[in-house]
């Protein structure tokens, strides 16, 4: 994958961050921070509308108290849907220092949402206890293309009653002339996610969502990039002018992006990936007191970053929905890999993740 370029915010994080420095400089010191920079290479490259994603690139970070006890966060950015990038969250973890007070944690920047994440993962490593232990269902994820049937088959064998298919990839006659062979290999009272990644206009839109109406689609995500000229209001009217419910993805990145859309009277299902929001907590809660159709999802990143994510997901009040993290065995180090993606996950196989695992095959 390609380094992607500092976006215009990047001065605006890099102040911040000075300024917090010197807010903090004062305070005692609380915890010893270390940090590991990452680079896998997935098993098969993933085909999006962004184009072929190979590799994953993040930072571990690892906080130890001073009584020794440590904990491990990931700042797994995606710097095309709006998040710092991995350059910055390095620099930023640099200027932080070996020795770091709390107070100055608490100071990092909203722009750094990613390490902001990390952080709080690693400064409270036991989540509380979950308010439903029971399994969470999990959604297989099929690759773009022409295997994409035969991929629905093999997982609806499994036990899989949940599936995502990439689009958005190959034009869009090629892959509506798909989606009646996907959805004939599905199994019986399966549901179909599509995930277009912003790819198309608003005529493409409405063709896939025209189709859409009368087969098993739980719902359509991110049809429209969220930087196309009038992308609010382009998938606000699709949503109330189609049955087939539309899901934001690249559109809810953060705080900011999370308020505008609740503020808007967002009536379809929100997609969140923990790993991109500095405040997960407080997100959830918004969600939960505006009683939001949410979805939990894969940032792609290792292990560490899946378990803080699963957390927050078994920690959800609301009506629970099929996770998706249908993506293990993912990376060609298995060792950085989450659980392996069957049709269900348990709390036990999330707890028995070990981050000092994953930090030590990064060494």
């Amino acid at each position: 994958m390609n380094e992607v370029g500092a976006p215009a915010g990047s001065a605006n994080r890099k102040s911040g961050l000075r300024a917090a420095r010197r807010l903090c400089d004062a305070a005692g010191v609380i915890h010893r921070l270390e940090f590991r920079r990452y680079r896998l290479a997935f098993r098969l490259p993933l085909r999006t509308a962004h184009g072929p994603w190979g590799e994953r690139e993040g930072v571990l970070v690892r906080l130890t108290s001073a009584a020794g006890v440590a904990g491990y966060g990931e700042a797994a950015p995606i710097p095309w849907f709006g998040t710092e990038t991995v350059d910055e969250v390095e620099a930023a973890c640099r200027d932080l220092g070996e020795h770091v007070p709390d107070d100055r944690l608490d100071a990092v920047p909203a722009e750094l949402g990613c390490l902001r994440n990390a952080l709080a993962a690693a400064r409270a490593p036991v989540a509380p206890p979950p308010a439903d232990p029971s399994p969470l269902g999990v959604a297989a994820l099929l690759p773009a293309g022409r295997a994409a049937p035969g991929v629905a088959a093999t997982k609806g064998e499994a036990g899989f009653r949940v599936f995502k298919w990439k689009v958005g990839v190959a034009t869009v006659a090629d892959e509506l002339g798909l989606l009646d062979d996907v959805c004939a290999a599905l199994p019986p009272g399966a549901k179909l996610r599509l995930d277009a990644n912003g790819a198309w206009d608003r005529r493409q839109a409405e063709r896939w969502l025209e189709r859409c109406a009368e087969r098993p689609i739980e719902f359509l995500e991110q049809p429209i990039a969220p930087d196309a000229p009038g992308a609010s209001d382009l998938l606000l009217g699709l949503a109330a002018d189609y049955p087939t419910p539309l899901a934001l993805d690249e559109s809810l990145v953060g705080e900011k992006d999370l308020e505008r859309w609740l503020g808007a009277g967002w009536p379809g299902v929100y997609v969140v990936k923990p790993a991109l929001w500095g405040d997960v907590a407080a997100g959830l809660q918004r969600l939960a007191q505006a009683r939001a159709a949410v979805v939990f999802s894969s940032a792609l990143e290792t292990a560490v970053g899946a378990q803080a994510a699963l957390r927050a997901a078994w920690a959800w009040t609301g009506p629970r929905r099929a996770l998706g993290f249908g993506v293990w065995p993912m990376f060609v180090d298995s060792r950085c890999d989450g659980p392996h993606a069957g049709p269900f996950l348990r709390r036990e196989d999330i707890e028995r993740i070990n981050p000092e695992d994953v930090w030590n095959a990064l060494s």
